[in-house]
């Protein structure tokens, strides 16, 4: 799908609503489990969207709210979260190519709504050439408004739901799987993916802690550029 740029911010937040829809849908039902999640850990719907609004990270809330259930502390969570979004130094990277010229306060804003899914799908429309900071600013918030709603729902209805309930806790790991098969483009993105895959899981029995997803993710790049010259 390309989408044609016209003027006018009802176009901007048409365009951008037709491109993050998808992320919505992947969202309602992950944001729900998660709500339910955090609600069997001990908090209630107002945390749970403070939670949301404040750390907007749906790994990283899933992993404070496993560490909460064992409980662990104040330090250790913020800790764990810290190492698990430092993937977003280089999604933000990434992002700032296309967005050279963007007032600090709005890429403040813009910055805050980064997320796996949202990069994914910004990277590919600017790649494309029919992309801007204002579309992408409505993809980032439109998503992050939706992670709200449904986590503080979540939390609502927690109480009617069982404790583990059969694949409520495999939710997000289920929507990365899809967002990896719809990168899945060519061989070259295929073999990034398995190096990805391979050092992630090496890594992870050596180094203790999360610090594995960065190295991997950097390792991974660096391989991919390698590979990339390498063919052509």
């Amino acid at each position: 799908m390309r989408l044609i740029k016209t003027g006018g911010r009802r176009s901007v937040l048409i365009d951008g609503l037709i491109v993050v829809w998808p992320i919505c849908l992947g969202y309602a039902p992950i944001g729900l489990a998660f709500g339910v999640l955090a609600q069997k850990a001990g908090l209630d719907a107002l945390q749970i969207g403070i939670m949301s609004l404040l750390v907007f990270a749906g790994s990283a809330q899933f992993i404070a709210v496993s560490m909460l259930s064992g409980g662990a502390g104040a330090a250790p969570i913020v800790l764990a979260t810290f190492l698990v979004n430092l993937r977003h130094l280089l999604m933000s990277s990434s992002l700032a190519v296309q967005l050279p010229r963007m007032r600090p306060g709005k890429a403040a804003f813009f910055a805050y709504g980064v997320t796996d899914e949202s990069f994914a799908l910004n990277t590919l429309h600017f790649q494309k050439g029919c992309w801007d900071a204002d579309r992408a600013l409505v993809v980032n918030q439109t998503a992050n408004f939706v992670w709200l709603v449904m986590t503080v729902l979540g939390g609502y209805i927690g109480p009617l739901i069982p404790a583990g309930a059969a694949g409520i806790d495999y939710a997000l790991i289920a929507m990365f799987i899809c967002l990896l098969v719809f990168q899945l483009k060519n061989r070259l993105v295929v073999v990034t993916a398995g190096i990805a895959g391979a050092s992630a899981v090496l890594l992870a029995l050596l180094i203790p802690g999360n610090a594995y997803i960065i190295l991997a993710s950097v390792f991974a790049a660096t391989a991919g550029v390698m590979l990339k010259r390498f063919v052509q």
